[in-house]
């Protein structure tokens, strides 16, 4: 066996992850460092074996069950992706063609959707104290089905962006700071920047900038959340980044100035998102069916915005980071100056720069999305990979 595969599973025979096993993924803040630790180790091994085009095929049958409640592209495909890289066919379930749209249950809907389903995938972002919620309604629903005899297996639930979090996404991002920076054990004392950043849309959810304060903080890195007064972020999560960068002797805070955020920086993430309170207000309108109140918000958010378009990633700033080489991250799509929009998020030359990289963080997250499916699913995830390295069934087959 090669030394690099080897050592991916020699590092996970030795982790405690054994309530991975029939669990589901919600919050990164839930898991142990252990349990992070072996999404990752699972993700590059299940990369290697796919580089050196072997089989990681460990379902024969069955079906990953995807819910979108908001628009995506890369978090679409990566987790169908995941899913066809263990052998699970892929179904979206659309609400507007379901039995939802003439009242179906959630506990009804998880389990008619759920008789031969291994996973499901749910992104649910849009509205403050809701998708998390719902996701823990489909997880009781689909456990109770299984128990009681209904299910032949209870589905793992994966967290594909919620109000709160967006797991895949920040370990993906995280993943590609470790190999960026050659290891984990590199990145204690590092410092990355959280920013707010202008867009001309309103509504972005608060759950990537949260995810990365929520995950980043438990590495020793030095966090520091960046934003213009009146957009901050939920409370409780600005709590689980202090008690993380307190315990692994990092340290988290925040400025209103994105300047002050760039100084020094090893790690940029400059990202729009809407103020807490504005999306608390907005769930509590849509809530009333107030649609009038909605576009007030809306014009008013827009405004708000339309003050600080100085809040960019410009390249005086990128200059400004350690030895002006920071690392620039965006889970994308990015507002790009005069290409996406007059004024946005970043500059286009900075964009283009680190387009590549870009690129590269993105393809983390269908193998962070595969790893926890299969650390659900194997009770012996380090037996299973061996075994798929030593069956060494070709993925693609050749002459």
């Amino acid at each position: 066996m090669d030394k690099t595969l080897q050592m991916y599973l020699d590092r996970l025979k030795k982790l405690d992850i054994r309530k991975m096993y029939e669990g589901d993924f919600f919050l990164t803040w839930e898991k142990t460092d252990q349990e992070l630790e072996a999404v990752f180790l699972v993700a590059d091994a299940l990369r290697y074996l796919r580089e050196h085009n072997l089989s990681t095929r460990i379902f024969e049958t069955g079906l990953g069950i995807s819910l979108f409640r908001d628009n995506s592209t890369r978090t679409r495909f990566s987790f169908a992706s995941a899913c066809n890289l263990l052998g699970l066919a892929v179904q979206d379930l659309d609400e507007g063609k379901s039995q939802l749209a003439h009242g179906e249950t959630v506990r009804e809907t998880a389990n008619m959707v759920s008789f031969m389903a291994d996973v499901i995938g749910i992104r649910d972002d849009m509205y403050i104290g809701k998708g998390n919620t719902y996701m823990h309604e489909v997880v009781d629903a689909v456990t109770q089905g299984h128990a009681e005899g209904v299910l032949e297996q209870k589905p793992t639930l994966v967290n594909l962006q919620c109000d709160i979090d967006h797991p895949t996404q920040c370990m993906a991002d995280m993943l590609h700071i470790i190999h960026e920076f050659g290891g984990v054990e590199n990145l204690k004392g590092k410092k990355i920047a959280m920013t707010w950043a202008y867009s001309p849309s309103y509504g972005k959810p608060l759950s990537v900038p949260q995810g990365v304060i929520g995950l980043m903080t438990r590495f020793g890195m030095e966090v520091v959340l960046a934003h213009p007064e009146g957009y901050e972020v939920m409370p409780e999560v600005e709590e689980v980044a202090k008690k993380n960068a307190e315990k692994t002797g990092g340290s988290f805070w925040k400025t209103n100035s994105m300047d002050e955020a760039f100084q020094n920086a090893d790690i940029v993430y400059p990202k729009s998102w809407a103020p807490f309170a504005a999306m608390e207000k907005r769930t509590q309108l849509y809530a009333q069916g107030d649609s009038q109140g909605i576009q007030a918000l809306e014009k008013e958010l827009l405004l708000q915005n339309a003050g600080h378009k100085d809040w960019c990633c410009t390249e005086e700033r990128m200059a400004a980071t350690r030895e002006g080489k920071g690392l620039y991250l965006h889970c994308l799509p990015a507002d790009i100056n005069d290409i996406s929009c007059q004024d946005g998020e970043v500059e286009a030359s900075v964009f283009d720069r680190y387009r590549t990289q870009l690129y590269k963080e993105a393809s983390f997250k269908p193998y962070i999305i595969a790893a926890m499916i299969f650390l659900a699913k194997c009770q012996d995830p380090h037996g299973m990979l061996n075994t798929l390295y030593q069956q060494n069934k070709k993925r693609q087959y050749s002459k």
